[in-house]
């Protein structure tokens, strides 16, 4: 690998976990990348899993250093997600790319819609649904979560974002604390699978990680700092952009 194959891969994962930690879609930025760089669509799904590793073990450690996280509800959505995972992993292999571009397109607006017209409470407590009922419902979605995930890593987060806020009314700062900890534990299980099928290309795959790891890092710390409403900023232009990329192109 070149010195520009290995700068190009540092900064695409910095730039990807800016992206996953605030909001979502970092996939859609990276999986390009490697293919572009001569992977097959498969290794590049497969290899692109250990960016995610990399990247949330530093995401979840920088939120914790700040004091945010949803445990211990983060955990039990996290093991259902897993066992979703592992099914996603096993059958990723065909798929209709303009099809599934249009999928993640909607899901992306759907989610623009929910930041849009969702009041963020900023300067008072939030209320959040902790109840079990609620917390049922949740692990019951990131079963299915855990599926999709699994199977395509690109725009998970968007689905995470409107589950945790939606069925838990977390704050966005918490809801990426609980995000960046899913990912983490269901990924594993995926990346389990695809070390099993022998579909990663590991040298790419770790220094693309090295970068994810940085910027975790970074953006997590960053992130809590900024609050809420720099977030919401966030999220509003990456999926409007994404969305109108995937429709149209």
């Amino acid at each position: 690998m070149s010195l520009s194959e290995i700068v190009l891969l540092l900064a695409t994962g910095m730039f990807a976990s800016f992206l996953n930690v605030t909001s979502g879609g970092g996939s859609l930025v990276s999986l390009p990348v490697l293919i572009f760089m001569g992977l097959p669509a498969t290794i590049a799904n497969a290899s692109n899993r250990l960016g995610i590793i990399g990247q949330n073990i530093f995401a979840v450690a920088g939120f914790r250093s700040k004091g945010v996280h949803a445990w211990p509800y983060s955990l039990y959505i996290a093991l259902s997600a897993f066992v979703g995972a592992i099914i996603g992993a096993k059958i990723s292999t065909n798929l209709d790319d303009q099809l599934f571009n249009r999928v993640i397109a909607v899901i992306m607006l759907v989610v623009v819609l929910i930041t849009i017209f969702k009041p963020i409470k900023t300067g008072e407590a939030i209320t959040e649904k902790t109840d079990f009922k609620s917390n049922l419902v949740g692990i019951i979605v990131f079963f299915f979560i855990g599926i999709y995930g699994g199977f395509i890593q690109a725009g998970v987060g968007f689905l995470m974002i409107a589950a945790l806020t939606t069925i838990n009314g977390f704050s966005l700062v918490k809801t990426n604390s609980a995000k960046v900890f899913v990912a983490l534990i269901y990924t594993l299980s995926a990346v389990a699978v695809f070390i099993y099928e022998d579909v990663i290309n590991w040298e790419y795959g770790l220094t693309l990680a090295a970068g994810n790891a940085i910027g975790g890092w970074v953006t997590s710390r960053w992130s809590v700092k900024k609050g809420d409403k720099w977030i919401k900023r966030i999220l509003v232009v990456t999926v409007s952009a994404l969305a109108i990329k995937l429709w149209f192109f």
